[in-house]
């Protein structure tokens, strides 16, 4: 049987199409101004990209910010319950996931049996989110492909005291003006992210193994920083940007 996940966030928008719950197609493509326009779209080109008649598609789950405006989805489920699937789809061991999306950042707790524990979410703030890093990286006029690459080559990490995104961003600036090295800045972005997300991550406690997910996973400075603060290792996916969508799949399967 053939299901498909689509989860609208923030700053983009993913599909997943799995078949007999094996993942044969993902799509990401930015969100923009319309949310339901952007669920049609990555739907009809992961369609369309695979050969796949939509008539083949037997059920349909929508996630993210945007669930409610995908019409043509059989079920919408949180973020929080379709993470927490497609971790424990991608690696049935894991029992922490940190999921640091555009505009929000989670941490959350499985049980032995890959069910939510136990949650804490930030979307009051877009402090260690992505849309922080992309502030971040225009103030530094730095590509963002590019910023965890610089980072890693720090060798004394800038201190950046304010969790602030409009702070931060003032911060940097000065830092900037005072000639220290743009890879020390950047590393020191990444070190207050790791500062918030292991904050965060204490409410709720965490248990190895972890897994990152979320757009921000492609960040190596971000995983590194972590790794660093946590004192532990931490999973990354290569369908961790479309881990949401694939637990949103998974889910369409038992409807």
């Amino acid at each position: 049987m053939i299901t498909a996940g689509i989860d609208i966030g923030s700053i983009t928008t993913k599909a997943a199409l799995l078949a007999d719950r094996k993942i044969i197609a993902t799509k990401v493509i930015f969100t923009g101004y319309n949310a339901e326009a952007a669920g049609l779209k990555v739907y009809e080109e992961v369609l369309k990209e695979t050969g796949i008649d939509k008539n083949a598609v037997k059920k349909i789950v929508s996630t993210g910010y945007g669930r409610n405006s995908v019409e043509f989805a059989d079920k919408s489920y949180t973020e929080i319950m379709c993470h927490a699937v497609g971790a424990h789809f991608l690696n049935p061991h894991i029992r922490s996931i940190i999921d640091i999306g555009g505009q929000d950042s989670k941490a959350i707790l499985l049980d032995d049996s890959g069910k939510v524990k136990n949650f804490v979410m930030n979307d009051k703030c877009a402090a260690g989110t992505g849309r922080f890093l992309e502030v971040m990286a225009r103030a530094m006029e730095v590509n963002l492909d590019e910023f965890g690459v610089m980072s890693i080559k720090s060798k004394q990490p800038s201190k950046i005291s304010s969790l602030c995104t409009v702070f931060a961003e003032s911060e940097v600036i000065s830092l900037i003006a005072k000639g220290e090295q743009r890879q020390d800045i950047i590393a020191g972005i990444h070190e207050s992210i790791a500062s918030r997300i292991s904050s965060m991550i204490g409410r709720v406690g965490i248990k190895e193994p972890v897994m990152i997910t979320g757009g921000v996973a492609r960040n190596v400075g971000v995983i590194h920083a972590l790794e660093k603060k946590l004192g532990m290792k931490i999973e990354v996916s290569p369908y961790a940007q479309v881990n949401g969508a694939i637990g949103a799949a998974i889910l369409a399967a038992s409807l």
